[in-house]
């Protein structure tokens, strides 16, 4: 037989499920069975011992005639039984059969089959009796001089576990083990051999290592990996040691392992900060993630160098290393490039920044030609990456705004919207890019295939076109996009071709011959009806109109307004009249065609009252309405990208970790005199002494607490019922702590009173409370712990049963009131971008619409009330929700502990004829998972309940 490396116990298929087997019978079959016989009495002896059973007849059983069989699986399953057996008395002493199996032991580590013995060994490093491992020391030692190296590096094992655990049994095993270790030549024994000299005895482990110091990247990994680790430990303890042994790291970059190289990488990190070392640690970092195929591996390597650019001096090292770690770029995996590119963003500097801009633009390139599931998503980061290179570096915006403009055409929506949300700031933040963006703007204004993304360009052009020669490019595409003339008559005029007798439609008819199931001919004839007209594509513009996108039509209303006004600033006014009454006729033409009844849905009012709106300021064209037209939006604009910045700027400044956590003057705090807020560990006396003795009678810290603590208590049975119960509830993160008071309020004594509970939702009893007894009028206190799982209202409930003492009927039952667990207690307030709300909003799948139902007659008041209940953070800044408006919409968001994101959007309004009216509208909410969803729903409701009961 061939040895293994593969412990014994695992190669034994232990049931679970053997019948009932009485300790006779086990005896009949161990004593005269077969060895197959002997086999399953073996296994169900194992089976019954591990379940508890005692079975003391059966060891000497065993020992007589199952011990000195030589049947493999009976050994591999002896070695099983010898573990688990009790083998000492009642009062701690050996047993005398124990002796016997102990002359067993040395024969298996003498037998010739090196299995066997190997097995053995793995067995002894479990014993916990030196009575029987004292005789077979000699035989453990002649082991190590065993021509089979799985023998030789098992027996390494067993002397560390027995000299770790017994040290009087073999007091030299050092000095053995390092002798061993000379003459080896096995890697896996060296291997076992110094890391027991590595935890054993330090000082010959590390003469070991300094004899062979220039051969350690000949060693194999699992020996370079115990070097590493020694390593670390000797140069933490004793610095001085660091110029000896780094070199040896140094070295070990170059493993052939990944894992050597990886520890070896940590460990030159934390033992130099040179920048040589850095640079060749994180050098080493990012041959691992490239060349690494696993994702998971990936992303923990890529966590070690995020690190890394933590320390001051490292990120300056790090910089030189930005275009070797956008190869990382290479895997297919999005988290891994979603993490790359935050990285080299955080570390690209002007040195580097066109080269970085080059390889991006090598990337948008290549997601051109490859569809995936992600590429979508990957070309959105790729976006957001450049769009933060240009904001932070101006003077490469002009080379990546051109490869941005290509992706208006895009069939993804969110990237071309995330690429014009970067040309709007842009456009207003760098003067001298303005006639780029409006040229390049231009070009891709007809292949551009989303309406909200044309009707983002529209604004940016009737925004920025301030030029004569631009505002009239801006006009001729919009009538290239949208078609010339009166739309209506277009469109009536292509209805009545569609309907002309010209092309007739043809209904010939077409025989064939086919076969039936009993072999006759039968004829079928068909009617083929072929339509000869072709239907004409029409302009984008005009066809989201036929749509019913009428939105774009006010959007494009307001953009010709904003061109007529700045253009008759610049011309005569013969020019200028022109050029209103070629205005005029488009934003009529889209009035006259939403109200034809040929579109798919018929123009808003509020579409058609903006149209005309449009209308009557290029008729008056008053100063005040020019002004709003032509100043007060682009301030706007500007006010919501300082305000942005404003909001980055704090959330990054919430991430950084404080410099100094605790100040020098800081009081300390001793636990021991502090009150528990879990109650786990009783009042606070000396603070409720102590504030009873001070303030005298008023109330105190101590009684603070305990009001606090009362605020929680539900009780979960009337003061009538035999037993009284009520539970104080304690929210931690993910455990829900109930501790349940119950009294026993009859003169009878309760057997088993048992508090039987079940959840509702995402909970889970950890463990079942245990019965207790109670006395006449006696009471106890029970703890139960519960797991929450994930962010939903659950409910727990239950029961409370109990036997009395002498009574011959069955149980009592007394009914607990429900438990509802808020889903408050785990919600947090959050932050994110514009862009992130938007594409979360677009991803998650559930909503919850509420419908606003309130005496409140404020907006702002709804909004703070809305905001408290909810534990939502608002996103809208508050410079756009002041001032004095009918209607509100606001933004918000917030994040579970358990990394879920829920999103609301407020939308309500007042009357103004009606001052006293309560506000009105609707709040829909959004998450990724149902429970969230219908939860949050649920507590805006109930807090609209209690509100109105409150009135």
């Amino acid at each position: 037989m061939t040895a293994v490396e593969q412990p014994c116990y695992t190669l034994i298929n232990v049931p679970t499920d053997t019948e009932p087997y009485n300790e006779m019978q086990l005896k009949q079959d161990l004593e005269k069975g077969d060895i197959k016989q002997k086999i399953e009495a073996l296994k169900k002896t194992i089976n019954m011992i591990l379940a508890g059973e005692r079975l003391p007849g059966v060891l000497m059983t065993i020992i007589r005639f199952v011990l000195p069989l030589q049947d493999h699986t009976i050994k591999k399953l002896l070695l099983i039984f010898w573990e688990i057996v009790p083998k000492t008395t009642a009062d701690g002493k050996l047993l005398q059969e124990m002796i016997l199996v102990c002359d067993a032991y040395r024969k298996d580590l003498q037998h010739p089959n090196e299995f066997l013995r190997g097995s053995t060994l793995r067995f002894l490093c479990k014993l916990k009796e030196p009575e029987l491992l004292e005789p077979l020391m000699p035989a453990i030692r002649a082991c190590l001089e065993h021509r089979h190296s799985y023998v030789r590096r098992n027996a390494v094992l067993a002397i560390f576990t027995i000299y770790r655990n017994f040290e009087f049994l073999i007091p030299d095993a050092p000095e053995l083990i390092a002798n061993f270790l000379d003459g080896e030549q096995d890697m896996s024994c060296k291997r076992n051999a110094f890391l027991m000299l590595l935890h054993a005895d330090q000082e010959r482990a590390l003469s070991y290592l300094a004899s062979c110091l220039d051969q350690v990247t000949s060693f194999g990994d699992i020996l370079q990996l115990v070097i590493v680790e020694l390593i670390y430990k000797v140069c933490h303890a004793n610095p001085s040691e660091r110029s000896r042994f780094i070199r040896c790291i140094y070295n070990l970059l170059n493993s052939s392992s990944p894992a050597v190289r990886y520890e070896a990488a940590g460990t030159l990190v934390t033992l130099s900060n040179a920048p040589t070392a850095i640079r060749a640690a994180a050098s080493c970092y990012i041959e691992l993630i490239v060349k690494e195929s696993d994702n998971n591996v990936k992303l923990i390597v890529l966590d070690r160098l995020i690190a890394l650019k933590e320390h001051p001096v490292h990120e300056k090292v790090l910089q030189e290393l930005v275009m070797d770690i956008l190869r990382v770029l290479s895997s297919p995996d999005l988290e891994v490039r979603k993490k790359t590119l935050a990285l080299a963003l955080d570390l690209v500097s002007s040195r580097n920044i066109e080269e970085m801009v080059l390889v991006l633009k090598k990337e948008v390139a290549k997601t051109h030609d490859v569809e995936h599931e992600d590429t979508g998503k990957y070309r959105q980061l790729l976006v957001k990456t450049l769009h933060s290179c240009s904001i932070k570096f101006p003077d490469v915006a002009s080379s990546v705004i051109p490869v941005l403009m290509e992706f208006l055409s895009d069939t993804n929506e969110l990237a071309a919207t995330d690429v014009l949300l970067f040309v709007r700031e842009a456009v207003q933040k760098f003067d001298h890019l303005q006639p780029l963006i409006i040229e390049k703007l231009l070009e891709t204004f007809p292949d551009i295939k989303s309406v909200k993304v044309h009707r983002a360009a529209l604004w940016i052009l009737g925004e920025y076109a301030v030029n004569v020669s631009d505002i009239e490019a801006v006009l001729k595409q919009i009538n290239q996009t949208l078609g010339e003339g009166v739309l209506l008559e277009i469109e009536q005029k292509l209805l009545a071709g569609e309907n002309t007798d010209e092309n007739p439609v043809q209904n010939t008819p077409q025989t064939t011959t086919l076969v039936t199931s009993d072999g006759t001919y039968a004829t079928q004839s068909v009617f083929n009806t072929t339509p000869n007209q072709k239907k004409e594509k029409r302009p984008p513009l005009r066809q989201y109109m036929m749509d019913g996108e009428f939105f774009i039509g006010a959007s494009l209303g307001t953009t010709l307004t904003k061109l007529a006004l700045r253009y008759g600033e610049k011309v005569t006014k013969s020019k200028r009249n022109l050029f209103d009454a070629e205005v005029m006729l488009i934003i009529s033409s889209i009035v006259h065609l939403g109200k034809s009844g040929l579109p798919t849905k018929s123009i808003t009012n509020d579409d058609a009252d903006h149209l005309l709106f449009c209308i009557k300021v290029l008729s008056e064209r008053t100063p005040m309405i020019i002004e709003i037209f032509n100043v007060n939006c682009r301030r706007a604009l500007n006010d919501m990208l300082v305000a942005n910045e404003l909001e980055e700027a704090n959330i990054q400044k919430m991430k950084e970790k404080p410099s100094c956590k605790i100040q020098a003057d800081d009081p300390i705090m001793f636990m021991q005199l502090q009150a528990d807020k879990s109650g786990e560990m009783g009042e606070n006396v000396f603070e409720t002494a102590l504030s009873q003795a001070v303030i005298g009678g008023r109330t105190g810290s101590g009684e603070t607490t305990q009001i606090n603590k009362l605020n929680n208590v539900t009780q979960l049975t009337g003061f009538s019922d035999p037993v009284y119960a009520e539970a104080y509830v304690n929210v931690n993160q993910y455990d829900i702590v109930l501790d349940v008071l119950i009294v026993n309020q009859t003169s009878d004594t309760l057997q088993n009173c048992t508090l039987e509970i079940a959840t509702l939702g995402d909970l889970k009893l950890v463990e079942k409370p245990q019965p207790v007894v109670l006395a006449p009028n006696d009471f106890c206190n029970i703890k139960a712990n519960i797991k929450v799982a994930s962010t939903e209202n659950g409910i727990i409930f239950g029961n409370i049963v109990y036997d009395v003492t002498g009574a011959a009927s069955d149980r009592n039952v007394v009914v607990l009131n429900d438990i509802h667990v808020d889903i408050m207690d785990y919600i947090v307030p959050a932050s994110c971008n514009d862009i992130e709300f938007r594409r979360m909003w677009a991803e998650f799948e559930w909503e919850n619409k509420v419908t606003v139902n309130t005496t409140l007659t404020e907006l702002a008041d709804y909004l703070k009330h809305l905001l408290k209940w909810t534990n939502m953070k608002c996103l809208t800044p508050e410079k756009a929700l002041s001032g004095e408006c009918g209607f509100m919409a606001a933004n918000m968001y917030a994040k579970s502990i358990f990394g879920e994101d829920a999103l609301a959007n407020l939308c309500i309004e007042k009357s103004f004829n009606k001052p006293e009216a309560p506000v009105t509208g609707h709040v829909r909410v959004r998450a990724k998972s149902q429970g969230m969803a219908l939860s949050l729903g649920d507590k805006i409701n109930s807090s609209q309940k209690g509100q109105i009961k409150a009135i």
